[in-house]
């Protein structure tokens, strides 16, 4: 198992900037690819960002140029910057791992936090 802890949502005027970290203890050997997801209401959740082991990354298009995922194998930690923040942004974001090769193919999501809000105002 991998416990997944996120921190750092709030809320925040738009085009603002937040910090979102997670961090992951456990079988962490047991994936190789972490990332982000969020619901916004009444909206179908959406994977925002996923960052592999080696540092390859993919992103929604919608994040695309102003969100950016990285990751600290050291500490077993994934951030996600989100910069010139929209209204449309406000959700709750989930940290997820998994397994994903490089290339971010495929990503089978194994495990989640329980999520952190962010509001972006207008």
């Amino acid at each position: 198992q991998v416990q997944l802890v996120e921190s750092g949502g709030g809320l925040v005027q738009a085009g603002g900037s937040l910090r979102l970290s997670c961090a992951a203890s456990g079988n962490i050997v047991s994936v190789n690819a972490m990332g982000w997801s969020r619901r916004a209401p009444g909206r179908q959740r959406e994977l925002v960002a996923r960052i592999a082991r080696a540092g390859s990354t993919n992103y929604a298009d919608s994040v695309k140029g102003r969100f950016t995922i990285s990751r600290d194998n050291a500490k077993n930690t994934v951030y996600l910057q989100m910069n010139s923040l929209k209204p449309e942004d406000t959700g709750t974001y989930y940290c997820n791992a998994g397994r994903s090769p490089e290339n971010g193919a495929y990503y089978v999501l194994d495990y989640w936090g329980k999520g952190t809000l962010v509001t972006v105002s207008s």
